[in-house]
């Protein structure tokens, strides 16, 4: 004769279901967002396989500014002058004392005449955005994991584990990080992540007239981020900080921070 299995009083059962399904779910959201990279590959891109980074030829850069533009078109960036997920600025050095630095609205209307009154040595424009560094401070001081580095070394934020706290864009050497005014989450350069998993190059990449953007892989050598830095003596921002970022830049000095 089959024995009755004991049952499990309905009292037991659903403390027992409102204590264990929240932290299941919350599990599987964790590997989701360390794994939704590969979400809109749809099995034909493996991330492991790559390694980005992106060189700036500042010789090159002529400060038109279709880079910002372009991002904000390309990613929704807000409208207003306050946020931008790349930039460019321009240094004014005088023959004495320190270089001025601008960037009005990004660089993307274009920048007035400067309004310096000393001898102008030269000027040059600066592209700007998120470094993607090996050693990200910003991975480091989220408290909730909501930005980390992607299998393919692209610094990255989930949108839904971001509370809002701002500790990444205060650790961020390079300003390159701000709250959006409408999500009220962390933003950022991405690389046009949902554009190069598919074999497309970033927008700004794209759009630039003079190619002073490159971008491409770290270690190929066959990549033309590669051929840029055997052929150009290249330098990243803040070295000293140990950040290890891989946006390379030529012809920068140590005015450009």
């Amino acid at each position: 004769m089959k024995e009755d299995k004991p049952k499990i009083p309905r009292r037991d059962f659903l403390k027992t279901f409102t204590e264990k399904v929240p932290k299941l779910a919350m599990a599987i959201s964790v590997l989701a967002a360390a794994d939704f990279l590969t979400a809109q590959e749809n099995g034909a891109y493996n991330p492991e396989e790559h390694n980005y980074g992106m060189g700036i030829d500042i010789h090159k850069c002529i400060g038109c500014g279709r880079c910002a533009d372009a991002c904000k078109n390309e990613n929704d960036v807000p409208r207003e002058h306050n946020f931008f997920r790349t930039w460019v600025e321009r240094y004014v050095v005088p023959v004495e004392g320190e270089a001025i630095v601008d960037s009005p609205n990004g660089g993307i209307d274009g920048f007035p005449e400067s309004k310096t009154e000393a001898e102008v040595l030269r000027t040059y424009f600066v592209p700007k955005l998120c470094n993607h560094c090996t050693n990200a401070p910003c991975v480091q001081v989220c408290p909730v994991g909501a930005t980390f580095v992607s299998r393919d070394g692209v610094v990255l934020v989930d949108e839904g584990y971001c509370v809002g706290c701002r500790y990444c864009i205060q650790a961020c050497p390079y300003g390159a990080r701000y709250l959006h005014p409408e999500k009220h989450t962390a933003d950022k350069c991405t690389f046009c992540y949902h554009r190069i998993t598919k074999g497309l190059s970033p927008a700004c990449v794209e759009v630039c007239p003079t190619s002073a953007r490159i971008f491409g892989e770290v270690g190929l050598r066959s990549s033309p981020l590669r051929r840029f830095a055997r052929a150009n003596d290249t330098v990243v921002l803040k070295p000293w900080l140990n950040t290890k970022p891989k946006v390379y830049y030529a012809g920068a000095d140590g005015e450009v921070r």
